[in-house]
C-alpha cells in the first residue's frame, strides 16, 4: 500500500499540497481531480518521491520512501510525467530501453510487444523527435511499463500517471486507461492525475477532489463526484447524470457557481 500521511509541499513561501492525505491501494485505480494549480501534480511528484516535503510522510507498504534505495524504489514504483524531453536521436526503442534495470539488456522482442501494447506496432526503429505528442506520450508509457516488468515482475507495483490522456486523441485515452485498468486488475496499484472528470469516473475506484492544496472530498465514485463537491471546487454548476458503469458530468455554464 502507498500512502501519503498529512504531506505539506512548500515553494516560495506558498503551500502548494497542504496536509494532504490520500492512499493508493493495490488492485485499484486513484485519480486525483481539481482545478488547475490545485496541487495535483505536485502531490504526484511528492509520492513519487520528487518533491521534498515541508510536513508529513509518504510509505510504501509501511517504509518511508525515503529511506529506501533508488533502484528498490524504481523496481516498485514507475512515473509517467506530463512531458519528458530526450536530448539525443534515440529510436522508440532506445527510450524504452532506458526503462529496463540494470543487466537486463536490449531485450528486442520485450520492447516490440510493449509498443504494440500503446498502439504503435512498427515504431521501434523510428527517432522519437520525429513522432507526434501523443506517439511520444505512448512511449514513454511503454518506457515505465518496461520499468515495472524489469523490476518485479511478479510484484505488479505502482503506476504514477500525470495527465497521461492530455495530448491523445479519444482512442487512444481509452488506450491508456486500459492499461491502466489492466494494471490493477493484475494486482497493481494507480495513482493518475486527469481534468476529464467523465474519463475519471469511467476508470477509477477512487477520487481524490483536491482544490488550493487541500483533499476536499475522497472515496468511490458515485460518492465524491456529486454537483455539491465539484461546485465547490471548480466554482460552476454541474448536472450528474447516471450511467454505466458510473455517473457522468454535464457542465451548466461558465458562470460562478451561486
Amino acid at each position: 500500500m502507498y500512502r501519503a500521511e498529512n504531506v505539506t509541499v512548500t515553494a516560495s513561501g506558498r503551500r502548494l499540497v497542504d496536509g494532504a492525505s490520500i492512499t493508493v491501494r493495490p488492485g485499484r485505480v486513484t485519480v486525483l481531480v481539481g482545478p488547475n494549480g490545485a496541487g495535483k501534480s505536485t502531490l504526484l511528484k511528492a509520492m513519487s518521491g520528487e518533491h521534498r516535503l515541508a510536513t508529513g510522510r509518504v510509505t510504501l507498504d509501511g517504509v518511508s520512501i525515503h529511506d529506501m534505495r533508488p533502484l528498490e524504489l524504481a523496481r516498485r514504483r514507475a512515473v509517467l510525467p506530463q512531458a519528458a524531453e530526450v536530448a539525443f536521436p534515440f529510436t522508440a526503442a532506445e527510450v524504452i530501453t532506458a526503462g529496463l534495470m540494470t543487466g537486463e539488456g536490449h531485450d528486442r522482442a520485450r520492447i516490440l510487444r510493449l509498443l504494440a501494447r500503446v498502439d504503435l506496432p512498427g515504431f521501434a526503429d523510428r527517432r522519437y523527435d520525429s513522432l507526434s505528442g501523443g506517439e511520444r506520450q505512448r512511449v514513454q508509457l511503454a518506457r515505465i511499463l518496461a520499468q515495472l516488468d524489469a523490476g518485479k515482475p511478479d510484484v505488479p507495483g505502482y503506476l504514477f500517471l500525470d495527465e497521461p490522456t492530455a495530448s491523445l486523441d479519444l482512442a487512444h485515452q481509452l488506450t491508456v486507461l486500459n492499461i491502466a485498468r489492466a494494471h490493477a486488475d493484475a494486482g497493481g496499484g494507480v495513482l493518475a492525475v486527469l481534468h476529464d472528470l467523465n474519463l475519471a469516473a469511467m476508470v477509477a475506484d477512487e477520487i481524490v477532489v483536491l482544490a488550493g492544496g487541500r483533499v476536499r472530498a475522497a472515496g468511490p465514485v458515485a460518492e465524491v463526484l456529486t454537483e455539491p463537491v465539484l461546485a465547490d471546487a471548480f466554482g460552476i454548476r454541474l448536472r450528474i447524470g447516471v450511467a454505466s458503469p458510473g455517473p457522468f458530468i454535464l457542465p451548466q455554464n461558465v458562470q460562478a457557481a451561486q
